[in-house]
């Protein structure tokens, strides 16, 4: 089974993709991990070396999709 994780910091952005896109994702196929990158701030470096530059962001596999833009990383390490 195929791993996402869905990044975000919690801004209206963030929240409304999280709905939205989550939804969509067949979870027969893919399990979901959702991190709270304001909350959970240890994990922006491991964000980063996925390839994460801005949040919401989803990364299935070893893909990153951007979604809208909430906020750079940079941002959210405040």
């Amino acid at each position: 089974m195929t791993k996402a994780v869905f990044y975000h910091a919690g801004c209206p952005v963030c929240v409304d993709a999280e709905q939205v896109v989550l939804d969509y994702l067949d979870k027969s196929k893919i399990t979901i991990e959702i991190v709270h990158l304001g909350t959970d701030q240890n994990r922006i470096e491991e964000a980063e070396k996925a390839g994460v530059k801005s949040v919401p962001a989803l990364l299935i596999g070893e893909n990153v999709y951007h979604i809208n833009y909430g906020a750079s990383l940079d941002e959210v390490k405040g």
